[in-house]
């Protein structure tokens, strides 16, 4: 996961924070931390914490459980640990390999995470290995590229961009991994006899199109592929998406619909 770690670096994780957290990940956040809930869970692992959007959900849902929030990246954890989360302990951790006992959970969370494991089963296994028997693993994965517009919409100006060699990032990155029956299979051969799976559609908001393309542009790993390109590739990008996006505006800001799937695998 060194490869995934490194773009998440230099001014990213901040704008990450500022622009992207609220347009695409503050809403599953919510969702996920009320599906937490459920089983009234006493330990909570968090992995792919990011910059702590849903350790900060989770410790407002679960004030009296103790939570471990863990990324492999420092730097984003360094953001996340300026949330004052009292039931909350942040740690430097790789989902593939985690530093906890067996059967030391009762809920293991993860946030738009599994995307970018290079080996799911292993990750999958990982978690059910930290799980007591009756745990759950909840999961939120993005749905296909094409059932988030303004995700789908990026992509498409990239390729618009450089039709010789686009930029694929978010195609083969954070949407690349979007079938379900994929991630049933693997879930299950990672161990979990019992997997359920809900795709919900959720509102992506922000204050105005050049916010959201701001985030998508300068908040993202896409950042330092776009700089690949050249001086100046970073910024045409940027421009042509902001106006493309005002498409998406209205009286209250920005706001496009996007889709992800909701897993619960049981222990």
């Amino acid at each position: 996961m060194v490869a995934v770690d490194v773009r998440f670096s230099g001014a990213i994780p901040e704008n990450y924070q500022r622009y992207l957290v609220p347009l695409l990940f503050q809403p599953y956040a919510d969702e996920l931390a009320e599906r937490a809930t459920a089983s009234r869970p006493k330990r909570v692992l968090e992995t792919a914490a990011g910059t702590g959007v849903v350790t900060e959900a989770l410790s407002t849902a679960l004030p009296k459980a103790e939570i471990t929030a863990t990324d492999l990246n420092q730097a984003m954890l360094d953001v996340a640990a300026k949330r004052d989360l009292p039931n909350v302990t942040f740690r430097q951790a790789d989902a593939l390999a985690l530093p906890f006992a067996d059967a030391s959970f009762d809920l293991v969370v993860c946030q738009f995470g599994a995307m970018f494991y290079p080996d799911k089963v292993a990750g999958g296994a990982e978690a059910r290995r930290v799980l007591r028997d009756g745990g759950i693993y909840l999961l939120a994965i993005w749905d296909a590229i094409d059932r988030n517009p303004m995700t789908d919409l990026t992509q498409r100006i990239m390729v618009e961009e450089f039709p010789d060699n686009p930029p694929m990032f978010m195609a083969r990155g954070p949407f690349g991994y979007h079938d379900r029956d994929r991630i049933e299979r693997d879930l299950r051969s990672a161990g979990f006899d019992q997997v359920d799976i809900d795709t919900v559609v959720l509102e992506s908001r922000s204050g105005s199109a050049e916010e959201a393309a701001r985030g998508l542009c300068y908040g993202s790993p896409m950042r330092l592929e776009l700089e690949e390109y050249g001086q100046g590739a970073l910024d045409a990008v940027f421009a042509k998406l902001v106006r493309a996006a005002q498409k998406f505006e209205g009286p209250d800001g920005f706001s496009a619909p996007m889709s992800a799937h909701i897993v619960t695998a049981t222990k």
